[in-house]
């Protein structure tokens, strides 16, 4: 786990000391290794995955760049990017990743993020790895403001944020291009008080 350490009670610093494992009652949720690139590509290469992705393959070559992208992350000082590997404990399988990036330090606002293996969706794992990520914005990085966006048609992600309490903030019309269609974008937050008051 990180240390961290709370310079004032403004600004979160992050000392990186060991592998970050934060866990649930399903899953467990632990930085990312380069082995696990196998299982990533098998999920990222489902044509229901890239749905509403920009890319419309991927190799090898780039997983395993995305997978580094995260460790090097892991490295940073302070850190401030938290993608995490979702592991389903039952079956030491890795099944996606889900995230939290602080934006600004000093206004104590993060975004989180997630994404799983098609096979795993609708049973509530995207809902219990978000709400761990929430928990651990608040309580741990001691963030007031935490949000996210989704493509307005992404039915099931919206249920995954409202389920862990975020509220719509915003609709931006038109705001992602992908493979020639324009998305309208649905944007979320929620507040260290309203996590409080849950």
């Amino acid at each position: 786990m990180p240390i961290i350490l709370l310079a004032n009670v403004d600004v979160v610093e992050l000392a990186y000391k060991e592998q970050m494992i934060l866990e649930t009652h399903r899953l467990l949720m632990r930085d990312f290794l380069e082995t696990d690139w196998q299982a990533v590509f098998t999920y990222q290469s489902d044509p229901l995955y890239l749905r509403y992705n920009y890319w419309t393959q991927r190799t090898q070559k780039d997983v395993c760049e995305f997978i580094q992208m995260f460790i090097d992350q892991q490295k940073e000082q302070p850190r401030t990017k938290f993608q995490l590997a979702v592991v389903l404990k039952e079956e030491n399988r890795l099944i996606g990743n889900c995230g939290i990036r602080v934006n600004d330090l000093e206004m104590r606002e993060a975004n989180i993020g997630y994404e799983l293996n098609t096979q795993y969706w609708g049973q509530g794992y995207a809902t219990e790895a978000a709400q761990e990520i929430l928990k651990f914005g608040f309580e741990e990085l001691r963030m007031h403001r935490i949000w996210s966006w989704c493509i307005s048609e992404n039915v099931a992600s919206i249920k995954v944020l409202e389920k862990i309490g975020m509220r719509r903030e915003g609709h931006l019309r038109e705001k992602e291009l992908i493979k020639g269609r324009w998305y309208d974008n649905f944007l979320y937050a929620i507040l260290d008080h309203e996590w409080k008051a849950k």
